[in-house]
């Protein structure tokens, strides 16, 4: 029972640097501008319907963010090369369907269970608002997640 204590206790540790934890919300804060860009842009630009302009938006997002984190987040975690790189690529995809499901739920609860709206200049934004909202929800468990098996910070 001590071994696996043990464990949980490192792997906790390993989930709470607050660096590691700031960097990877600013991270987030980039995946979110590029989510809600690409959202706005296909549903009031070119007309897409709107839950598969989040889905796009959040695909985007993820690559973003998969990016910068590798390249700053966990800089120095995981094994060089292309292989090791698109192992955690794919692992961070798999990943990150968690944290995807968790948004969307969130977000079509939010603009399409709840009745609000955000109206400026005559159009509703509150898509736009609900967005960031399901993305901080679903943060959580993307962090945990990608310090765990993506970048396997306790390692």
């Amino acid at each position: 029972m001590s071994d696996r204590n043990d464990l949980v206790r490192e792997r906790v540790g390993s989930l709470l640097s607050g660096v590691r934890f700031g960097k990877f919300v600013s991270v987030g804060a980039v995946g979110a501008v590029s989510d809600n860009a690409v959202l706005a842009a296909l549903k009031l630009g070119a007309g897409v319907p709107e839950l598969w302009a989040k889905a796009a938006g959040i695909e985007t997002a993820i690559v973003v963010m998969f990016l910068v984190n590798e390249h700053w987040t966990f800089a120095g975690e995981g094994r060089a090369g292309r292989g090791p790189f698109l192992r955690r690529l794919v692992r961070s995809h798999l990943v990150r369907t968690g944290g995807v499901t968790v948004q969307l739920v969130v977000y079509w609860f939010l603009t399409q269970r709840l009745t609000v709206e955000l109206v400026l200049l005559g159009v509703d934004l509150w898509f736009l608002a609900a967005s960031p909202i399901a993305i901080a929800v679903a943060m959580v468990v993307n962090y945990v997640f990608e310090s765990l098996f993506t970048w396997r910070v306790h390692e």
